[in-house]
C-alpha cells in the first residue's frame, strides 16, 4: 500500500520535533542534576571542614562552660539554654495561632474580597527579610510593650517570622484530602466541627507536624531579627529556671531576662582574630547544623509514622 507522500513528511517532521524534545528534555536534567550536585558537594565540603575544625572542641565542658575571653576555656552553655528557652515561646505562641488560623482560612472562612487579601498578605509575608520583624519586633515587643530586651521579645518575633511559613503549610495539608472525606462525614450527621476535628485535621496532621518542624528549623538559625532586639553577644549567666521548688512550681522570670543564642555567639567568636575563637566558633556551628539537620529528621520521621497509621 503507497504511502502518501504529503503524510510521510508530516511524520517525519513529528519524529523530528519529538526528538528534538527528547534531546531538550535530557539537556534540562543533566543541567538540573549539576545544580543539585555543585549545592549538596558545596553544602557537604562545608560541613566537613567545619567538622574537621571544629571536632576537636566538642567535649563536655564545652556544652556546659560559659563564654569566656579565654577561648580555651569559652563554652556554649548560655547560649544553647538561650536558644532552648527562646524556641519554647517560639513553639508555644506561633504553633497554635498558625495551626488555628490555617484552619480557619481553610474551613471556615467565607470566600469573600477580604479573605483573598489576607491570604495574599500572609503569602507575601513568608518572603519577607527576617530585618524587618526585627525591626518590627523592636518598636512593638521592646518599646510599645514593654517587655524588653528578653526571651520574651524574642521568641515573639520568631513566632512572627515563622507565623506565615506554618499557616500555609497547615492550609496546604488541609487542601490534600480529598473531599470525599467531607462529604462521608456530612453524610453521617457530623457537624462541620465535627468533620474538622474528627477528620480533617488528624488526616493533615502529618503536613502541619512537617511544616511547624521546619519553619521551627528556620527560626533556631536566624540571626538578624534577633541582633535587632538587642540580643547580648557575651552573657556569663543563665536565666531564671521555669520550674521552681515550691507552690506553683512555675516561674515566668526568666521571660525577662537577658539572653544570648547560637548564631549570636558564633557571630561574636568569628568576629575576633584569634584562632582559637575561629575553632570554637566551627564547633558551635556543627551543633546548630546537627540540632537544626535532627528537627528536620525528626520532622520526616513523624510525617512517616503518622501516614503510614492513616488508613482512607
Amino acid at each position: 500500500m503507497a504511502t502518501d507522500p504529503a503524510v510521510g513528511k508530516d511524520l517525519a517532521k513529528l519524529r523530528k520535533l519529538i526528538g528534538n524534545a527528547k534531546r531538550w528534555d535530557l539537556v534540562f536534567a543533566l543541567c538540573g542534576l549539576f545544580a543539585l550536585m555543585f549545592a549538596v558537594l558545596t553544602l557537604v565540603a562545608l560541613f566537613v571542614d567545619m567538622a574537621f575544625v571544629g571536632m576537636a572542641r566538642l567535649e563536655p565542658d564545652f556544652f556546659t562552660s560559659f563564654p569566656s575571653r579565654r577561648a580555651a576555656n569559652a563554652g556554649i552553655l548560655s547560649a544553647w539554654m538561650g536558644s532552648a528557652l527562646v524556641m519554647l515561646v517560639t513553639a508555644l505562641t506561633a504553633v497554635p495561632l498558625g495551626v488555628a488560623a490555617g484552619i480557619y482560612l481553610e474551613e471556615y472562612a467565607p470566600r469573600n474580597w477580604m479573605t483573598d487579601i489576607i491570604e495574599i498578605n500572609i503569602s507575601n509575608l513568608a518572603g519577607v527579610p527576617s530585618i524587618i520583624y526585627g525591626l518590627l519586633a523592636l518598636g512593638l515587643f521592646v518599646y510599645t510593650f514593654g517587655f524588653g530586651q528578653s526571651i520574651l521579645s524574642a521568641g515573639l518575633t520568631l513566632a512572627l517570622l515563622i507565623l506565615p511559613i506554618i499557616i500555609v503549610a497547615t492550609r496546604e495539608s488541609i487542601r490534600s484530602i480529598p473531599g470525599t472525606i467531607r462529604e462521608g462525614a456530612y453524610a453521617l450527621g457530623a457537624t462541620k466541627w465535627q468533620c474538622t476535628s474528627d477528620h480533617i485535621v488528624p488526616y493533615s496532621l502529618p503536613g502541619i507536624l512537617t511544616g511547624v518542624i521546619i519553619g521551627l528549623s528556620r527560626a533556631i538559625g536566624e540571626t538578624a531579627p534577633i541582633i535587632t532586639i538587642g540580643a547580648l553577644t557575651f552573657i556569663a549567666f543563665l536565666p531564671p529556671s521555669p520550674v521552681t521548688g515550691t507552690f506553683p512550681f512555675l516561674s515566668f522570670e526568666w521571660l525577662q531576662s537577658g539572653f544570648t543564642v547560637m548564631p549570636i555567639q558564633m557571630f561574636n567568636w568569628t568576629s575576633r582574630p584569634e584562632e582559637a575563637f575561629q575553632v570554637n566558633a566551627a564547633a558551635a556551628g556543627l551543633v546548630l547544623i546537627v540540632m537544626t539537620l535532627s528537627m528536620n529528621a525528626l520532622a520526616i520521621y513523624i510525617r512517616y509514622r503518622l501516614r503510614k497509621n492513616i488508613k482512607w
